[in-house]
């Protein structure tokens, strides 16, 4: 507790010009400066990116580094079906950095380690992430771009319950 303080009070690691606010024991793993202003920070909970703004690990659909840059495509929630989560993916979001430093190794070890199993199946991903901050994983489907996301919202939260039935009892 005293560490989240100290770290709160004094930005342990950030930027000395970061405006961004982290939660009790968020934990900075990298950043870098991006080209044109702003960081990207990467936390045990998630990557800042420019704004600032916060994006959860378990919503970042695909991360890619080339040349100077990290390309991000962000997942927002779009709906439930039973005990899963609909996911529709952002445009990507492209990031120049000045000096890279950890950032691409966070980020994509970050990213891979959020997703427990991913099958693609019919018109859609089936991911199980954890989520950072929290027990447990949680199913996300992500739709092709041409799904019927009506009939696969039926289907997911079939899946889901079928899902639910096959962990062991507590």
């Amino acid at each position: 507790m005293l560490n989240a303080l100290w770290r709160k009070l004094f930005k342990q690691g950030l930027p000395a010009d970061f405006t961004g606010s982290l939660d009790g024991e968020e934990a900075v793993l990298a950043h870098a400066a991006v080209r044109g202003g702003g960081y990207l920070v990467a936390t045990s909970l998630g990557l800042w990116l420019p704004g600032p703004r916060r994006v959860g690990w378990h919503l970042i659909s695909k991360a890619t580094w080339g040349g100077s840059a990290l390309a991000v495509v962000e997942a927002e929630e779009d709906g439930e079906a039973g005990d899963a989560m609909l996911l529709r993916d952002l445009p990507p979001q492209r990031f120049t950095l000045e000096e890279p430093g950890k950032i691409p190794q966070v980020v994509h070890t970050r990213v891979t380690g959020s997703i427990k199993t991913r099958q693609h199946i019919g018109d859609a991903w089936y991911l199980q992430r954890k989520v950072p901050g929290r027990g447990g994983v949680v199913l996300q489907v992500r739709p092709d771009p041409d799904a019927d996301v009506t009939a696969l919202r039926d289907i997911a939260a079939g899946v889901a319950a079928k899902m639910k039935d096959l962990k062991p009892s507590e």
